[in-house]
Parts: structure tokens; C-alpha cells; sequence
């Protein structure tokens, strides 16, 4: 939240080159305020289990959040009842005269699929082309961030020899302040879960894109477009403590090839509790993502969104 103080106060310039939100008094009093509307394009398999880990990471900021929830209405979940979506959940067509402060993308698993072969891409790049004009900020998670990135700029994915599973360690790859990861420790974990990935020189190619965060274990983490207004993670910050267990257990019980998660289990025993090392960074994450590139940026009316264009600030500009 910011912090209400006396106009032309000598610390403000101070505090704001900290990256520190400072609210001059005469703009707190003719503030309007309403809740943040987020929108969340559910595309995993169990929807109730990635609700539920993304509005836990969402709920830990003071700021008041409403929530849709979004399905593709090109293909049917099957590990969801039709009476959940029915009751909690509205296709495009119903939410696409709506305007949003921030919308998350999730990942699906489908990212050992060329991205036309997936059955419900044409959906998905009518909902991220819409997104330009009616969503303030998006955040892309994992097979969302590829695709995110595929469709907006073109960079590929790439198959790895073997599956990018388990708790990494990472650090700022981008040299100036970032927002997004502003009170995070010089080193940081992140779960990741995948068959694929994105190549930093790829990134690095791209003049609209800025590459943020990545792991020598595990490559490129974190990228945006300069704006900040589309943000790209390729991990789960927001899986719960048992969620690499419960894909490990799963895929040992389908007789696939799956090696133990990597920094997760003590001694990489798989018969005792996983060690959490990723969840306050999770929660600042997502603070972060709200506080910074949702709460301080979107204009009260969101109907303006149509004429707020996809900006490309000085270098020097703080992410």
C-alpha cells in the first residue's frame, strides 16, 4: 500500500527512487478506489487444485481482489465436473465486453504439442489478442509463458532431453531495479515442472523483450515486454508443498521416466516431507505483480484500457 504523505516532503524524492510508492496528500484525498478485477484463464487439467494454489498466493496482499475464473470453451476439462465449471467459471464469450486490471494465464499440459496442434490455440490467441485492449497487466505462467511469448513475439520452444523437475535456485539476470522482484534475496527457488523451454539468446534477440531472471540449473525464469505490462514465468511459484510429489507419485505410477525432484526432498528421499524453500517469495511475487504493475498503474475507468497502448519506456525506466 502507499504511503500518504505531506506534498513536496524532502524524503518523497528520496523514497521514490527506492522504488518506494509515495501518495502526495492532495492526490489521497480526490482518490477513487475500487477493488482490483483479475481475471484467471484456467487451462490445467485440475482446475480446483490451481485455483486454489493461485488465489491462496493472490490473498496475501492487502488489496481487494475480484476474481473471475475463464475456461476455454473449445475443449472440455476432463478432470473437472462440468457442474463446477457450470457454477464457477464463464467462457470467453461471456467475459469478452469486460475490462480487467490484471489476468493470469496458466500453464497446461500440452507443451510437448506444436502450438496449432493444441486443440483450443485458436481460442487462446483470440483471448491474448483481446487481452491488449481490456486487460492492464498479464501474467504468463510456464506452458502460458510460451505461449504468451510465441504468439506475441515469435520465439519458439524447445524440447530438453530431460523433464526440468523440481526447486531451483535463481537470480536478477536484468541489472536495474525490477519491480516485480523488489525484497527478493540475491537468490531465490522456484519449482519448476516441464518438457520444454525458452533460450535466453532468443530473448536477448528480441529488442521488445527483457530477459529478468534465470537459473544455471534450469535456464531463462523470468522475462517482460518493456512496459511491464505482459510478464512471462516459465516456473509455479504458486504450487503448494506437495504438488511435486504428488507429479512424481503420478508419473511413477504411469511407468514413466521421472527422476526424484531435484532439491526438494531431504537427502532426495521420497518418503519424507518436502522442504519449502519458494514460499515467500511466492507470496512477494504476487504482491509484487498486484502492487506494482496492476494497483499503481490502471486507470479507475478500465473502459480507457481500449486507448492505453503497449508503451516502450526508456531503458532507464524502472520495470
Amino acid at each position: 500500500m502507499p504511503i500518504r504523505i505531506a506534498n513536496h516532503l524532502p524524503a518523497a524524492g528520496i523514497l521514490e527512487k527506492e522504488n518506494i510508492f509515495v501518495m502526495p496528500e492532495d492526490r489521497a484525498f480526490s482518490q477513487d478506489i475500487r477493488p482490483l478485477r483479475i481475471l484467471i484463464l484456467n487451462l490445467m487439467p485440475n482446475k480446483i487444485a490451481t485455483e486454489t494454489q493461485l488465489l491462496r498466493v493472490l490473498s496475501n496482499s492487502p488489496l481487494q481482489v475480484d476474481i473471475d475464473l475463464m475456461y476455454t470453451a473449445s475443449y472440455m476439462p476432463k478432470n473437472t465436473s462440468e457442474d463446477h465449471l457450470i457454477k464457477f467459471y464463464e467462457t470467453f464469450d461471456e467475459v469478452s465486453d469486460r475490462y480487467y486490471d490484471g489476468m493470469i494465464i496458466t500453464g497446461a499440459p500440452v507443451e510437448q504439442m506444436d502450438f496449432e496442434d493444441v486443440a483450443y490455440w485458436p481460442e487462446l490467441a483470440r483471448i491474448m489478442e483481446w487481452s491488449s485492449t481490456h486487460v492492464y497487466s498479464v501474467l504468463h505462467i510456464c506452458w502460458g509463458a510460451q505461449a504468451g511469448l510465441y504468439y506475441h513475439y515469435g520465439i519458439p520452444k524447445y524440447p530438453v532431453d530431460k523433464k526440468v523437475f523440481g526447486v531451483f535456485p535463481h537470480s536478477l539476470t536484468y541489472t536495474k531495479p525490477i519491480k516485480l522482484f523488489r525484497g527478493f534475496d540475491d537468490v531465490f527457488f522456484v519449482p519448476h515442472s516441464r518438457h520444454t523451454e525458452i533460450r535466453r539468446e532468443d530473448i536477448l534477440r528480441c529488442p521488445e523483450i527483457r530477459l529478468l531472471s534465470e537459473s544455471q540449473e534450469c535456464g531463462v525464469y523470468a522475462a517482460s515486454d518493456l512496459s511491464g505490462r505482459r510478464i512471462f514465468l516459465t516456473g509455479h511459484s504458486e504450487y503448494d508443498a506437495g504438488t511435486l510429489r504428488d507429479e512424481y507419485f503420478r508419473d511413477l505410477g504411469k511407468g514413466l521416466p521421472i527422476d526424484v525432484p531435484r532439491n526438494y526432498f531431504p537427502e532426495d528421499d521420497a518418503s519424507r516431507e518436502p522442504i519449502v524453500t519458494w514460499r515467500s517469495s511466492a507470496s512477494l511475487l504476487f504482491t509484487n505483480w498486484l502492487n506494482y504493475y496492476v494497483y499503481q498503474e490502471t486507470p479507475f475507468d478500465l473502459s480507457l484500457l481500449v486507448d492505453v497502448k503497449h508503451d516502450k519506456p526508456n531503458p532507464e525506466t524502472i520495470l
